[in-house]
């Protein structure tokens, strides 16, 4: 295997990975940002009421893009362990 294959394996690690978890990350960024913009408004400054909104965003979107995510990820193994061949010769 060449160098530039393996750098291209592992460009091809790094994107499936920011696509898979950008989502969850992101709502999960969302969320915080707007409960604590709720919680300086109204001054209840209770840790738990943030986590269980994160917890509660994640779990949403885990629910609808889930599925998506999931085959994404099982292509991306499928297509690494046939790439296995070419890396250990």
């Amino acid at each position: 295997m060449s160098p530039d294959q393996a750098v291209g394996l592992m460009a091809e690690l790094l994107r499936v990975t920011a696509y898979v978890v950008g989502p969850l990350l992101m709502a999960s960024l969302i969320a915080g940002v707007v409960v604590g913009i709720l919680q300086t408004a109204t001054q209840i400054n209770e840790a738990s009421i943030s986590f269980l909104m994160k917890v509660g965003t994640v779990i949403v979107v885990v629910l609808v893009l889930g599925p998506r995510l999931a085959s994404y990820a099982i292509e991306y193994a499928r297509s690494d362990f046939e790439a296995i061949s070419q890396v250990v010769r």
